[in-house]
């Protein structure tokens, strides 16, 4: 009998870029991970997906984990040279995405870099219209993820989907049951936005979450406000900031979601470099005691 628990799998992101996604699988397939998100940062730099795919679930083996989501993080909106590997990145994990077994592909919507997020909109359906079907038509869906890479309403250089106002104006541009969002609580509370609402208004359109968390620092705020020199809020491993994971997974469980969480790691001030394993075990163990489940012993 399988583990309703297991509904919801907790797992991590895998960098992709170097062509050793599958071996960075197999190095940590065994710290409790359930799922992972192999991810490409503007380009696959040409890797043939189908073979990398193959290899990734031959590490795998028959271990209890899956590939549900693949990560391609860009701007495929404009019309650099890497912005059209970006694109293509999109068309190729699309295309192969069913090599690592994963039914989704998230990242960046793009953005036309320097204006305002509406000026965004006719290229974005240009283009995604043309991704959407070709999605469609392999069983894909896919997600946008909530990050503004430090953009906003005015103006940005990678994404618009980064807030409820934008979510409302892309999924009129492209009513397309299969696109949604890589949601994750970090990229709306570092905009002092409540992630919790959201879980209930947009739960079925979150197609797969990441594992990231943020500490608001209110007395900075108070103090300096949010545009002078003092940091008022970090980037977190879950376990580690605000967010009440308990709360969220139980949100989303009542929203009848279920797929995985995939931490996202690389950001927290704390646990980081050396301690980047030890922070994301903790998150590991963290997220698994918010959901319900097994645990790791010993992070390391």
């Amino acid at each position: 009998m399988s583990n309703p628990a297991k509904s919801i799998r907790i797992g991590t992101m895998v960098s992709g870029n170097k062509g050793d996604a599958a071996t960075r699988i197999g190095e940590i397939a065994d710290m409790g991970f359930e799922s992972f998100e192999p991810f490409f940062w503007q380009t696959t730099k040409g890797q043939n997906l189908a073979e990398l795919g193959k290899r990734c679930l031959e590490v795998i083996g028959d271990r209890d984990i899956t590939i549900s989501t693949l990560g391609m993080f860009g701007n495929p909106l404009e019309e650099s040279a890497i912005d059209l590997e970006t694109l293509q990145g999109w068309k190729d994990c699309i295309d192969n995405a069913h090599h690592f077994g994963a039914s989704c592909v998230a990242g960046f919507t793009g953005r036309v870099r320097g204006k305002p997020l509406t000026d965004s909109l006719p290229r974005y359906k240009q283009i995604w219209s043309e991704l959407a079907k070709r999605a469609a038509d392999k069983g894909i869906k896919i997600a946008f993820e909530n990050c503004a890479m430090d953009g906003n309403w005015a103006t940005g250089d990678w994404n618009i989907a980064h807030n409820p106002d934008a979510w409302e104006l892309i999924f009129n541009e492209t009513p397309d049951d299969h696109i949604g969002l890589e949601w994750e609580p970090c990229h709306q509370m570092v905009y002092l936005i409540d992630p919790m609402p959201q879980i209930r208004k947009w739960a079925h359109k979150f197609f797969h979450v990441h594992g990231k968390d943020a500490t608001i620092r209110w007395e900075i705020i108070k103090e300096h406000g949010i545009f002078g020199k003092e940091k008022f809020v970090f980037m977190r491993t879950p376990g580690f900031g605000d967010s009440n994971w308990t709360d969220i997974i139980s949100e989303l469980r009542l929203a009848g979601w279920s797929g995985s969480i995939d931490i996202e790691g690389w950001h927290d001030p704390v646990y980081r470099d050396e301690l980047e394993m030890t922070g994301q075990v903790y998150a590991l163990n963290h997220l698994k005691h918010a959901r319900g489940g097994e645990f790791v012993v010993d992070p390391v």
